[in-house]
């Protein structure tokens, strides 16, 4: 069998929680910035599938990888809970070593974007002060 032809695909998932001091309100509005999708993203062709209003939103992934995102926003006290979901099918042509290096770069890139919204949205909010209110 050549490589790549017929081969099964490998599934890489990244499942994230990062917690933002603000409401959902402030987080939604950021997550349905459609120019922050090609910085999170740069290298992924995202198509939207569902605007989930305040509870986040969905993407088809396409191009060289495929599969799925999702973030859902999760309030919780007084800020909201970020959890990221992205699938992504690789050929076993680039096999488990390429694909676990893939999974390690995204999850990298996605805590400093994460980590990144977070201080912009906190607004620089001290530990302890109420959360951003939307």
């Amino acid at each position: 069998m050549l490589p790549g032809v017929g081969a099964q695909p490998i599934t890489v998932h990244i499942s994230d929680d990062t917690f933002i001091a603000a409401a959902p309100a402030v987080v939604a509005a950021a997550v349905h910035d459609t120019a922050r999708w090609r910085r999170w993203w740069p290298d992924l062709e995202v198509t939207s599938t569902r605007d989930r209003g305040l509870k986040g939103h969905q993407w088809l992934v396409g191009g060289d990888l495929q599969g799925t995102a999702e973030i859902w926003l999760e309030p919780w006290r007084d800020g909201t809970v970020l959890h990221l979901f992205l699938r992504l099918d690789f050929t076993a042509a680039r096999g488990d070593r390429q694909a676990r290096r893939e999974h390690d770069r995204r999850v990298l890139a996605w805590k400093r974007d994460a980590r990144a919204l977070k201080d912009e949205l906190e607004g620089g909010r001290a530990p302890g002060e109420p959360a951003v209110a939307g």
